[in-house]
């Protein structure tokens, strides 16, 4: 029999006759298979879950200690890891056994004496499923990925730049650890478009989010707010950490030579930094809120500034409309 796509396919068996293991090992490598073989229950559970494990499993029903049908089940109960495809070997030829092994998590089903072709085409289409698979799950992360980022820069969009910010401030509320924000604007943005044209401007909203994102720590997060606007969250930092945070992005960004085909560009960015702790901001509206109000601040100053909220500014601000996209900077 020919097809299938098998070459280098890692395979585990599980079975305690050592006749019928050989023959499985001896089939196996012949059609191509990186076959591993153990001899109970046990060893194949404890085999299937490390990193890097075979995703096609033969496994007899019969074992001492842990049968087949349980690994079968075992491995139905698990969701975060990859699924693994399990052909249940049985003498029982009846169709309330082969029922039974269905129910319980095996994929297929093949009595003893198995038919050597038989075996082959079943896991051909055990391979097809895999594969089917990956595929569906490359595509639900591409739509997950394409709902969540912003198509121009790759980072965040405002939904979900927003979304993180909510939870982020949750629990900061729930440990009373302090979270800092920081509200990020290019500053004379409209002038590049307006002196280079927008494809420039795209290009500098890359340019910058790649450079943003490189200078935050791990644990960071960046988001397009709307426009020439960034909100950067930065957990269990105080207003010095987050302060030195947005010092960090300034410098880094007035140091940056950005290419484009308008040639090389430099560019200043002018920054807000609110920080909630015990005392303020109890939602994250209010928080943005008052890293608004210092970015607005860095503008009216001369821009390429880092401000801090100040208590002042909570206070005025905390029970303030919804929150704009700063289009009084622009």
């Amino acid at each position: 029999m020919s097809g299938g796509n098998v070459a280098g396919t890692k395979i585990l068996i599980a079975e305690d006759d050592l006749v019928s293991r050989r023959v499985l090992e001896v089939f196996l490598s012949r059609w191509g298979y990186r076959v591993t073989s153990v001899s109970s229950g046990e060893d194949a559970w404890r085999l299937l879950n490390e990193e890097g494990a075979p995703r096609l499993a033969i496994l007899d029903w019969m074992m001492p200690g842990m049968e087949g049908v349980e690994v079968c089940a075992k491995l139905r109960e698990r969701k975060d890891m990859s699924y693994v495809y399990a052909l249940l070997l049985s003498s029982r030829n009846e169709k309330k056994d082969m029922l039974q092994g269905l129910q319980a998590g095996a994929d297929d089903y093949l009595t003893k004496p198995f038919d050597a072709e038989e075996l082959q085409a079943r896991l051909f289409v055990g391979e097809r499923i895999l594969k089917l698979q990956d595929e569906l799950i490359s595509a639900r992360d591409a739509l997950q990925y394409q709902a969540t980022h912003d198509p121009l820069t790759g980072v965040a969009n405002r939904g979900e730049i927003l979304g993180q910010l909510q939870r982020e401030v949750a629990r900061s509320l729930r440990s009373g650890k302090s979270l800092g924000v920081i509200l990020a604007d290019i500053d004379h943005f409209k002038q590049v478009n307006d002196s280079y044209g927008h494809l420039t401007g795209d290009a500098v909203l890359r340019g910058v989010a790649l450079r943003v994102t490189a200078l935050l720590r791990t644990y960071d997060t960046v988001g397009r707010y709307g426009g020439e606007e960034f909100v950067i969250i930065a957990p269990l930092s105080d207003s010095e950490g987050t302060m030195r945070v947005a010092e960090r992005i300034r410098e880094g960004i007035a140091a940056t030579k950005f290419d484009t085909s308008a040639g090389e560009l430099r560019l200043s960015i002018s920054l807000g930094v609110a920080v909630r702790d015990v005392d303020h901001a109890r939602n994250s509206e209010a928080l943005l809120l008052a890293a608004d109000t210092a970015l607005y601040r860095a503008k009216d100053a001369g821009r390429n500034r880092v401000e801090l909220a100040t208590p002042a500014d909570f206070e005025s601000l905390v029970l303030a409309g919804s929150v704009g996209q700063g289009s009084r900077r622009r």
